[in-house]
């Protein structure tokens, strides 16, 4: 049988197709934000929610973030083809039409809503707003250099929506968790401006580095993650949580510093290096050793 023939058929094209949708939405980067959102639900629940919850706030995470990264993709396809960090994705490429993709943000906005109706009356009131912002955050960098923020914030929202997921309401301290994952993840989008900056420059898009220099921004994301690592400890002393987590604590915040030191201004070839890929395991880590802390 030949290839063209293999891939014409439902087999070859779900085998085809759906490697490249998981791609397009970056679905391995969830692990960088499913398990701040699995703390905000563990520290809600004082412990293990139960079966329901967590499966429906897993299923509405994936539905919002694959909403938010097709958005991403969609809205931003034709400077994505000049973007030489972007320029080999599949839409850029030709490998995906733009309809598909459109498609994902369809498939995703059902998902989400309908897991945020299984939850509680708050999480399906908040829904709406929840999709609006991971779509149309991505538009800030054609107006402010603060874009990064946006960003931050975007990723923020997940461990309180977890939090009003179980309890039905939104605490000072889930909001707390989410200032960490607002300073932590936008901190970082900065780093990756700086690797767009001769792009930001040349087509006019808004960054910090572009605004103040490579030097500077990577200043502004220590001042961040510093400021995510105070208020992770500020975090822990609140609820009264046991040592495990301040060990989780003191581990993540050693890899973050150890991040942060392998960028200079003049060198930013550390950032595609496999020591720079530490975001998922610093969340993971911090994720085990809340559920110790919250559960011996």
């Amino acid at each position: 049988m030949s290839a063209a023939r293999v891939i014409t058929t439902p087999a070859g094209i779900i085998a085809t197709r759906v490697p490249r949708y998981l791609s397009t939405i970056r679905i391995w980067e969830s692990l960088y934000a499913l398990p701040f959102c699995f703390m905000g639900m563990i520290l809600a629940a004082e412990g293990w929610p139960g079966w329901s919850v967590f499966v429906w706030i897993t299923v509405a995470l994936t539905g919002v973030r694959t909403l938010g990264m097709a958005a991403n993709r969609f809205l931003h396809r034709k400077e994505d083809v000049h973007n030489s960090r972007t320029a080999n994705r599949h839409l850029p490429q030709g490998l995906l039409k733009p309809w598909e993709v459109f498609g994902l943000m369809v498939v995703g906005s059902v998902v989400f809503f309908f897991a945020a109706a299984q939850l509680n009356n708050l999480a399906l009131a908040l829904s709406p707003l929840a999709a609006a912002y991971v779509v149309g955050y991505s538009f800030a960098k054609y107006y402010t250099w603060a874009c990064h923020f946006f960003l931050g914030w975007a990723l923020a929202i997940s461990p309180s929506a977890a939090w009003i997921a179980v309890t039905g309401r939104l605490d000072p301290e889930a909001v707390l968790l989410s200032v960490v994952v607002a300073l932590w993840a936008g901190g970082f989008d900065i780093v990756y401006g700086c690797a767009d900056l001769d792009f930001d420059r040349k087509y006019g898009v808004n960054s910090l580095p572009k605004r103040f220099g490579v030097a500077a921004a990577l200043r502004a994301t220590k001042i961040m993650h510093t400021g995510a690592a105070v208020a992770l400890l500020a975090l822990g002393f609140w609820l009264d949580l046991s040592f495990y987590y301040f060990i989780g604590w003191a581990i993540a915040v050693s890899l973050l510093a150890m991040e942060n030191s392998l960028l200079k201004p003049d060198d930013l070839s550390k950032l595609r290096s496999p020591m720079f890929q530490y975001n998922s395991v610093i969340s993971m880590v911090l994720l085990l050793f809340t559920i110790l802390a919250v559960t011996l």
